[in-house]
């Protein structure tokens, strides 16, 4: 894998990208006029990766439709500068060849980078590199008032720029982010771990993070699956240049199935950088089973450019349009099923006390384990300044998210949401925070305390005066 420059992003090139990227901003602008000023400026976007339900929109929305490129990749500062709108998928393709990645890439393919930037993203970097956020040097920002704004972490918008993360567009949208790049190598060996005990997993996991080693090998990707209360494991994976045999897991293997064994040694497995970073794609970690493409006489046949999370958004759609499932269970003599998908973050110290008491009380398999701590060290950051205010987690402190996502069934009488107020008030109890993308059910008080309080209240005051954006409140709760 070449870390020598290519031509299409020699000066020339590099201008054209800036060019079609403003080409792309006058469109953005222009669109932003066409909207009436009584109405609500949304995105003008078919697709999303959230999971909660919202308003429908009569007014026209945002063109974000010239916002979808690497705008350049500058291999030797290890940045790119890329529109809001692109996605993962389309970033690593274009930072790869360098033997380059951003330093958090999330799981999914068609996660935007100003997707995962105000919405929050994760992945198996995380417990050494925080959030996609913290790797940002400097965005520009649509903000509610129709101005685009330049902010950086020491620059006069300082507080929007740190503001800006778990935002969900409520501040505005991003236009163009510089990012941090890290080296990568061609391979990733990896090492599934196999635990009886979820404790002494939880204990095992804890000294990983510190020591960034286990049992003399070093760990650069951390993360985990819970089958049951007594098979878990945590996969160690490690950057190597060293040729050989690589899995495949884009055809009829599937991946998180291949992390499963007996017995108590390791098992090892290699895969290109490019397929490890996409491993959970195919599958969409394991929901592709509900449309049965795990079946392998169905899956056989299923043609494999729709093995991939982007169709599987388009079944979950029109499941959401036309109420499929629960009128599947009522043909069944079932009741409607309550949809649990959700990621939240626990201290470490109580990860194993939040899983035993999911598994007890909401019967939901596999569960996905990624810790995660604040970076110590970047480029944006200065002395005292490594707090993110809304999504308030805390620094030196190591966290891990829990993340599951299927459904249960109902039962009559039921308060709405009775499975995922049970995991909010439990994930409060444990000093957790949950991520925005799906149902909450907090009230008001509990809402502003979690996420951002008066710090929201101001950046709205001063980014948004006339509330052409819809609140965090209004968005994520009251699904608006």
């Amino acid at each position: 894998m070449s870390l020598l420059g290519k031509a299409g992003h020699a000066p020339a090139a590099r201008e054209s990208g800036f060019a079609a990227h403003r080409a792309g901003v006058d469109r953005l602008l222009a669109s932003y006029r066409a909207i009436p000023e009584h109405a609500n400026v949304r995105l003008a976007k078919k697709t999303s990766n959230l999971f909660r339900a919202r308003a429908k929109n009569t007014a026209p929305g945002l063109d974000v439709s010239g916002l979808t490129r690497v705008i350049a990749v500058d291999p030797v500062a290890r940045t790119a500068d890329v529109a809001g709108m692109t996605t993962y998928e389309e970033l690593v393709a274009a930072t790869l060849p360098y033997g380059l990645a951003p330093l958090v890439v999330p799981q999914l393919k068609t996660i935007t980078l100003g997707g995962a930037v105000t919405g929050l993203g994760i992945e198996s970097t995380s417990f050494r590199s925080g959030l996609p956020h913290e790797s940002v040097l400097e965005m520009d920002v649509l903000t509610g008032a129709g101005e685009i704004l330049t902010a950086t972490p020491d620059n006069e918008h300082a507080d929007l720029f740190r503001g800006f993360p778990n935002s969900y567009g409520t501040l505005g949208y991003t236009v163009r982010l510089k990012i941090e790049l890290e080296e990568v190598q061609p391979y990733v060996a990896l090492r599934h771990v196999r635990f009886r005990d979820l404790r002494e997993l939880e204990a095992t996991l804890a000294t990983i993070v510190t020591d960034r080693v286990y049992e003399d090998e070093p760990v650069d990707y951390l993360d985990g699956v819970v089958f049951s209360a007594e098979e878990s494991y945590l996969t160690l994976g490690r950057r190597t240049d060293e040729p050989g045999p690589v899995s495949d897991y884009t055809g009829m293997d599937i991946y998180y199935r291949s992390i499963q064994h007996e017995g108590e040694t390791p098992k090892r497995d290699r895969l290109t950088i490019h397929d490890y970073l996409w491993r959970w794609d195919t599958d969409w970690f394991w929901c592709s089973r509900a449309f049965g493409t795990q079946n392998p006489r169905i899956r056989r046949f299923w043609p494999k450019r729709y093995r991939r999370s982007s169709f599987y958004w388009k079944l979950v759609a029109l499941d959401h349009k036309y109420d499929i499932g629960d009128k599947l269970e009522a043909r069944k003599g079932n009741p409607p099923r309550e949809r649990v998908v959700q990621d939240i973050e626990v201290p470490v110290d109580r990860t194993a006390d939040f899983v035993e008491w999911f598994l007890r009380e909401i019967p939901i398999e596999p569960i996905w384990l990624c810790p995660l701590r604040l970076r110590e060290t970047g480029r944006t950051q200065r002395p005292g300044e490594r707090a993110w205010p809304l999504y308030p987690l805390e620094p030196d402190r190591t966290y891990v998210n829990v993340g599951f996502w299927s459904a249960v069934p109902t039962a009559p009488g039921q308060q709405e949401g009775a499975a995922n107020r049970a995991i909010e008030h439990k994930v409060t109890e444990f000093d957790g925070h949950k991520s925005l993308y799906s149902d909450s059910f907090y009230d008001k008080d509990e809402f502003a305390a979690l996420y951002g309080g008066n710090t929201y209240t101001e950046l709205k005051k001063r980014y948004d005066p006339n509330q052409r954006l819809l609140d965090l409140y209004s968005k994520a709760v009251q699904r608006k």
